[in-house]
């Protein structure tokens, strides 16, 4: 019992969070993009598809989806 009730306080108390990082991580793309965009016209569609997905599914609630997409986004951008 003791455990599921952590389950859920840690559930309630990481949804908010996920919600506050997705505005931060598509900031961050959209600054890359902005001042240093990928070469590849193939991974700068990736890029922007993936951005764009990250942004519907916070805007629908699903945060930890959001932040997800958006990784994976940052990553194309480091590689």
């Amino acid at each position: 019992m003791r455990r599921l009730l952590v389950l859920v306080a840690a559930a309630v108390i990481s949804t908010p969070l996920f919600a506050m990082h997705c505005p931060v991580d598509m900031a961050k793309i959209d600054e890359r993009l902005e001042s240093n965009p990928p070469t590849d016209a193939a991974v700068l569609e990736q890029v922007q598809s993936l951005r764009a997905e990250g942004q519907q599914l916070h805007e629908s609630g699903k945060h930890a989806e959001s932040v997800k997409a958006l990784g994976q986004a940052q990553t194309l951008l480091d590689g």
